[in-house]
């Protein structure tokens, strides 16, 4: 069977992982304006709530994607302390100690995060032009961290928590790379409950109080499109292409969130900031645009993942002929061809 592939690969998995960045970046000065005053527990609460009822609404039947299992959830309860609750957390208090412009851009070095840890973990292929992205987004971040030192402490030690939520949530997208492949509304809903009760139970011990009800409705509005909808397209990327690539292509997410801060009347920031803004931008142009080929094998596997019987990977048969994607237990049998690729599920060989 001849493969179908583009001469791109990566473009799917970009404008997957460019839709959950354009929802994420919307999010970052919503939450700074919604949060003034609301513990940063609440918020979080409040924003992964509103995410869980994406996840309840999106889930799909077992003929369609892959089923949680219960060995997933180790993996889940850490995505949920990591990337539900430390990541926003910090993020919330760093944003009230620091311009949305700079946080904002700020959250960019989440690509190196993930980058460097898929490429530590899952050995996806870091090649020239994956490196000299990683690189721009390094050189950017450093730019905009001297850009805001000149701020005052104040305005650096925000930034520094909002570095820390990248980490957190580095961690955390190197982490779901393993459950790409399950159906992403019962992750986005399994992660936001746990997410949740950690927070709220935190707000509860440190005496957080709730907000009025506009500030609440606001919140679950920005947590159901900024974290439940942008997961969800997540972890469609990461399924298409990788966790490495998706994680640099979401650092598109901060021009976005910068964009709608100065709109909103953020003007703080200078020439630092912008040539860091300039350098992160070409760092996701150069990524966007990567096409790696060369002849590979593909060993004996058998997994259970949505998948369709027209992209070169999949001829087993059926009784009946699904119509496009299903999910079922399926045995690849060992080929060697080559192709236009990416670091998904069936191109994890090494280089």
């Amino acid at each position: 069977m001849t493969p179908f592939t583009p001469s791109l690969p990566a473009l799917k998995g970009g404008m997957l992982a460019l839709l959950a960045a354009t929802l994420f970046g919307i999010s970052t000065p919503l939450v700074q304006k919604l949060g003034l005053g609301v513990g940063p527990f609440t918020t979080a609460a409040l924003l992964y709530a509103g995410a869980a009822v994406v996840g309840a609404f999106t889930r799909q039947p077992t003929e369609r994607e892959a089923r949680l299992l219960p060995s997933d959830l180790p993996r889940l309860l850490a995505m949920a302390l990591l990337g539900a609750a430390v990541g926003p957390v910090a993020l919330v208090w760093g944003l009230q100690h620091t311009s949305g412009t700079g946080a904002s851009l700020m959250l960019t070095l989440e690509a190196l995060f993930t980058a460097l840890l898929a490429w530590c973990l899952y050995r996806e292929t870091m090649d020239r032009r994956v490196a000299t992205a990683v690189a721009l987004l390094l050189a950017g971040g450093i730019a905009l961290v001297l850009d805001q030192s000149q701020s005052g402490n104040s305005q650096f030690w925000g930034l520094l928590a909002v570095m820390s939520a990248t980490a957190a949530w580095g961690l955390d997208n190197t982490l779901s790379r393993a459950l790409a492949e399950r159906d992403p509304g019962q992750v986005v809903l399994a992660k936001s409950v746990l997410g949740t009760t950690t927070t709220l139970v935190l707000a509860g011990v440190t005496g957080e109080s709730l907000p009025p009800v506009g500030p609440i409705l606001g919140l679950l509005a920005v947590g159901a499109s900024g974290y439940g909808l942008s997961l969800r397209f997540y972890l469609l990327a990461q399924r298409a292409f990788g966790a490495a690539r998706t994680g640099s292509v979401f650092a598109f997410a901060p021009f976005i969130g910068a964009a709608l801060a100065f709109l909103l009347g953020d003007r703080s920031g200078g020439w630092a900031m912008l040539l860091g803004g300039v350098m992160m931008l070409m760092g996701v142009t150069v990524h966007l645009m990567e096409s790696h080929h060369h002849e590979h094998d593909h060993e004996a596997l058998l997994h259970e993942h949505a998948h369709t019987h027209n992209d070169g990977h999949h001829d087993h048969t059926h009784e009946v002929m699904p119509t496009g994607s299903h999910s079922h237990a399926h045995r690849h049998e060992p080929m060697r061809h080559s192709h236009a690729h990416v670091p998904d599920a069936h191109h994890s060989h090494s280089h």
